[in-house]
């Protein structure tokens, strides 16, 4: 399951809403740092290979392969040939996955600029969230328009039917994380799913699969 979106869109928070009932044998959360100097010599792919689930496991990943896509290179952290080679190979790289049996759920928290600036500010007032401030996150409202225009991209050119988006609108904290446990309690199949005494079905106003037709994707 790859959680991405803006900065502050509760990417995190909606992980562990995930990951609490859950059994820690059959589930890990992956957040890897910035690259090693060894790790900017190889396959780019290459450090998330090692962090695919074995048979039987979820892997959550607080951002993924996907921040070349967006972050990278609104930030400058990769040349444009690298960005440009990266979308021509991830949707061969996830068709592998897709083929081997893997199920690929992408989630994108959408957020509108208003919001974010608040929850920056809400952190900056909360001296237990001081530390999720970041030298990128002082910069997301800056490059708003920038991380827009790589984002419209990036579902263009990524959205696939054995992998798609899924947009999240993630204004609402608790409908966003709610909706999107829906989405993939629906998604998979599990004993007792149909006996289940909740709704199972999202909400279509805050969970929607990505098409092309979509005009505003900052909600």
């Amino acid at each position: 399951i790859l959680v991405e979106g803006r900065d502050a869109a509760g990417k995190g928070g909606t992980i562990r809403r995930f990951t609490e009932h859950l059994n820690p044998r059959a589930m890990r959360v992956v957040a890897l740092p910035k690259p090693t100097d060894d790790e900017r010599g190889q396959w780019y792919f290459q450090r998330y290979i090692r962090q695919l689930p074995n048979k039987g496991e979820i892997v959550f990943f607080d951002r993924s392969w996907y921040n070349r896509a967006v972050v990278e290179p609104v930030m400058g952290f990769c040349s444009k040939k690298e960005h440009q080679r990266f979308l021509q190979q991830v949707t061969e790289f996830e068709h592998m996955l897709y083929e081997d049996g893997v199920t690929i759920i992408k989630f994108w928290f959408s957020i509108s600029k208003e919001e974010q600036a608040s929850r920056f500010e809400a952190r900056r007032q909360n001296p237990l969230k001081q530390w999720k401030l970041s030298p990128v996150d002082e910069k997301a409202q800056e490059l708003w328009d920038s991380y827009t225009r790589y984002k419209e991209e990036m579902f263009s050119k990524t959205h696939t039917t054995f992998s798609p988006w899924i947009i999240v609108k993630a204004n609402d904290k608790q409908a966003a994380r709610l909706e999107s446990l829906r989405h993939v309690l629906n998604l998979l199949a599990y004993k007792g799913k149909d006996e289940a005494q909740i709704r199972l079905t999202p909400d279509p106003n805050v969970i929607t699969r990505f098409h092309r037709k979509m005009v505003e994707l900052d909600f």
